[in-house]
């Protein structure tokens, strides 16, 4: 593969006519340096892969924080159609609905920073962090499936919360789901022991500070006010999610190697299933509990935090104007509906290390935001700022509806620990007034910020190609890693 077999559409739109075994074109949003860089890495390949899939809609699309992932690039967005498509596995992940979720405040920077100590240590001695199943729910299993089934909502009616914040979570924060017959009791046996935990990896929690201000209207409209701070998570289903993956890879696989093999791919994990197979239904429907897992999940730790907070402030969620903004999936497979040469469609449109950018009216977006657009979380490093955008008509109109989710990693794990072997992530942070708490030196130097794409050049493109427009810049002022 070569930059020179690209047409560049514009400064940020590079498109790969079909060839060989493809059956549409694959479209790269990036500069060029990103592109070079994706070619180099294979994950360009995977796009191209992804575009021999039988019954692809469109384009194979990649974001520009693309980056080699299992079979489907990280970045990566491809649509099929509803009733005769298919639905893979890798076009998800492992880490189903992994998403963030964001808070607005009206708490000033300044205020907060005589707590940002106490409160950073607070969140990581009372969530449970990294590879653990020290819970603070203790769930029965029929506790745990309500979980599944009815997702955030779940924890609004018997945990906490408040029902009104359902409205600005993707989806909801539920999925229909209504097979607990189909995960296995490993699965459930690893899940309820984890309702209520970040994870490791580039899991995180942050204190943000609004730093600037991009599209005043927009910002307002959610809630943010430059000066103020901000809260983000980022988790997702954790060891359910995992293994819910890793059950229906190995179903999925048993009957998919000779479908895989006629469409002329060679990458075993392009498994697929037909959507209205049983297999196919499953899968979804395993999804879908997954997803449910981990929107009631972020829910638990949004509610945990609030209550830290409210704990050093000595004041109500309500008094510190904490609200929440928006809670976006970038693991996850869904129908929607979108044009197609002019044509209403629905689609199952799968994204990884992808989200959701949606319009102006559009009837997914919250009603408080549909004059403006759904908001589009897109965070860098943890050394690094997080952008707020809005989605666009444009993003329907050439990527279904779909934006970067986060900078991309430019370095693997392991090469991110041989770059930070002599470096003390926590002390150099600090020294930018970064304070960072973690029980994991080694997970640490895994997500130093050099291990990630510069996030500037990622919203470069992201608002260069038009599918997302940026609202808000956000900058880390406590981060608590798993």
């Amino acid at each position: 593969m070569e930059l020179g077999y690209f047409n560049k559409l514009s400064p940020y739109r590079w498109v790969l006519k079909k060839r060989e075994t493809m059956k549409v074109d694959a479209e790269i949003f990036a500069t060029e340096d990103i592109l070079k860089t994706a070619i180099d890495d294979g994950s360009v390949q995977q796009v191209v892969n992804v575009a021999s899939l039988p019954g692809i809609v469109s384009r194979s699309f990649a974001m520009p924080d693309i980056h080699y992932g299992y079979g489907f690039s990280i970045g990566g967005a491809a649509a099929f159609p509803a009733e005769t498509g298919i639905v893979l596995p890798g076009g998800v992940g492992y880490d189903i609905n992994c998403g963030v979720r964001l808070l607005s405040t009206t708490i000033p920077a300044g205020e907060a920073e005589k707590y940002r100590e106490g409160i950073g240590a607070s969140i990581l001695r009372d969530i449970p962090t990294g590879l653990t199943n020290a819970t603070n729910y203790k769930l029965n299993p029929k506790e745990f499936l309500r979980v599944l089934k009815k997702g955030a909502e779940e924890i609004v009616t018997n945990f906490a919360g408040n029902r009104e914040d359902l409205a600005f979570i993707e989806s909801s924060g539920q999925l229909e789901f209504d097979e607990p017959e189909i995960i296995s009791a490993r699965a459930i046996e690893r899940g309820r022991t984890q309702v209520g935990t970040l994870g490791g990896g580039n899991h995180f929690i942050e204190i943000q500070l609004v730093d600037e201000i991009y599209d005043r209207g927009a910002a307002d409209v959610y809630g943010l006010v430059k000066g103020n701070i901000a809260i983000m998570i980022h988790t997702g289903s954790r060891g359910f999610g995992h293994q819910v993956a890793t059950d229906f890879i190995e179903r999925i696989r048993k009957k998919g190697l000779d479908k895989l093999s006629k469409s002329g791919i060679t990458d075993q994990q392009l498994i697929f299933a037909e959507i209205q197979s049983k297999e196919g239904r499953h899968y979804l429907q395993a999804l879908n509990a997954a997803s449910n897992f981990a929107w009631a999940n972020r829910h638990l730790l949004m509610e945990d935090i609030i209550a830290i907070f409210e704990h050093y402030f000595k004041s109500s969620a309500k008094s510190l104007g904490i609200g929440l903004v928006y809670d976006q999936a970038h693991n996850i497979a869904k129908f929607e509906t979108h044009v197609v040469n002019g044509k209403e469609e629905k689609l199952l449109v799968h994204r990884k290390g992808a989200t959701r950018a949606f319009p102006p009216g559009h009837a997914d977006v919250p009603v408080e935001y549909r004059g403006v657009g759904q908001p589009v979380l897109i965070p860098g490093s943890m050394g690094t700022a997080t952008y707020v955008l809005k989605g666009t008509r444009k993003a329907m109109e050439i990527s279904f509806g779909t934006s970067a989710h986060g900078a991309g990693r430019r370095l693997s794990r392991h090469k991110a620990i041989k770059f930070a072997q002599e470096i003390n992530v926590r002390n150099r942070l600090k020294d930018r007034n970064i304070l960072v708490f973690s029980n994991s030196k080694r997970g640490l130097k895994e997500e130093i910020p050099e291990a990630y794409k510069d996030i500037d050049d990622v919203i470069e493109v992201t608002e260069g190609s038009g599918i997302s427009e940026k609202v808000a810049r956000l900058v880390p002022l406590v981060v608590i890693k798993g």
